[in-house]
């Protein structure tokens, strides 16, 4: 397969994979490119990889606003850019550069703007979660293309990142850079990890990257936490915790799984004045059973971490650019579908349990 022009995409309307319910399948339809104003972008979509919350939103698990374009996973070519377009670090961005950005846009003048979490502005633009408008007719990644509006946090992305790489920095590793900057330096320090996806799988080579001593990632799925080793867990289970830390249990526990039962035994097994940081609880469940008396006599910090900052999606670029090769990402984008195969590529990463599948907006034959 290979890509299109830039100039050959300016020139044609877009096609995207429209939702509208569950019973209703994904309906491939042509859609005029927006006009852009001042602070905005349009990109042809080179990558879009399917995230667990996109499947939980296709199968009525998870409510979206509708008719929508999902998929926030993203990494493409800009093909017109109007006005002062930048990205994170302040470098102008232009037509032919290569980039990613981040699930949300941010009005930049309220009160959560000012004041922080950015991530939860009060006008908030979340791309692949976005209902379609006349104004903002192509706001997710399964689609040829995607309009950026201001405010949106912008990364180049270096050609050496394989777009299956790129693709869900926008997502996992940027979430899970938040969630390292949260809990604070990782250096020499004893980190469980409680759910082996793409987060925890993510997380626990974050966490390596960064001088963590020892990584513990825990899962229901016995291969998952085999396949953890690749990168950077160290040890297969909590059996050795006690022994590791001279009794002490862990520095930083994680939970990328969103189960009640993970979370509750976390404060079991932190040490006096550790932290647990809240990740994987996205959608409802059993309220938590907590003793009041064991977060204070032991002095536990528990903070919860809802998507990320502009600078989070700078760190996660960082990291894959500085660690290619050593852990094994690339391999868990199992398999590559066309747009127009939308429908063949969800039961696929339904039925496979696969860690992400990718679509290819804009791929065309060799032959072509």
């Amino acid at each position: 397969m290979q890509a299109r022009t830039a100039e050959h995409f300016i020139l044609m309307n877009a096609t995207a994979a429209i939702f509208h319910t569950p019973e209703r399948p994904l309906e491939l339809t042509r859609v005029p490119l927006p006009q852009l104003h001042d602070g905005e972008a349009l990109v042809a979509v080179d990558c879009c990889t399917l995230c667990g919350s996109d499947l939980h939103s296709i199968s009525g698990a998870r409510s979206v606003p509708a008719p929508t374009i999902l998929g926030h996973e993203i990494v493409g070519h800009v093909v017109d850019a109007r006005g002062d377009v930048s990205d994170v670090t302040g470098q102008p961005v232009d037509v032919g550069d290569r980039i990613s950005w981040s699930i949300a846009a941010s009005c930049g003048g309220c009160f959560f703007c000012n004041n922080g979490p950015r991530q939860k502005c009060e006008q908030l633009f979340k791309y692949g979660h976005q209902q379609i408008t006349n104004d903002h007719p192509l706001s997710g990644g399964l689609a040829t293309h995607c309009h950026l509006v201001a405010g949106t946090a912008i990364v180049k992305v270096p050609e050496s990142l394989l777009d299956t790489v790129a693709s869900p920095a926008g997502c996992a590793t940027a979430t899970v850079a938040a969630a390292l900057r949260t809990a604070g330096s990782c250096d020499g320090q004893t980190i469980v990890i409680h759910g082996a996806g793409m987060l925890g799988l993510t997380a626990a080579a974050m966490a390596r990257s960064r001088g963590a001593a020892h990584v513990i990632v825990t899962d229901l799925d016995t291969n998952r936490i085999l396949q953890a080793a690749a990168f950077g867990a160290t040890y297969p289970s909590l059996d050795g915790l006690s022994e590791l830390t001279s009794g002490r249990g862990a520095d930083i526990v994680l939970d990328m799984s969103g189960s009640p039962d993970a979370m509750e035994s976390s404060l079991d097994i932190l040490r006096i004045g550790g932290c647990l940081i809240l990740v994987g609880a996205v959608f409802p469940a059993r309220p938590l059973s907590m003793q009041a008396d064991q977060l204070v006599r032991k002095m536990l910090r528990v903070e919860g971490v809802h998507n990320y900052e502009p600078a989070d999606l700078q760190a996660a670029f960082d990291f894959l650019t500085e660690t290619a090769g050593r852990y094994p990402f690339a391999e868990l984008v199992s398999r590559e579908f066309p747009l127009d195969q939308i429908t063949e590529a969800v039961a696929y990463a339904r039925e496979s349990g696969a860690f992400r599948v990718a679509i290819r907006p804009n791929a065309i034959p060799t032959n072509s």
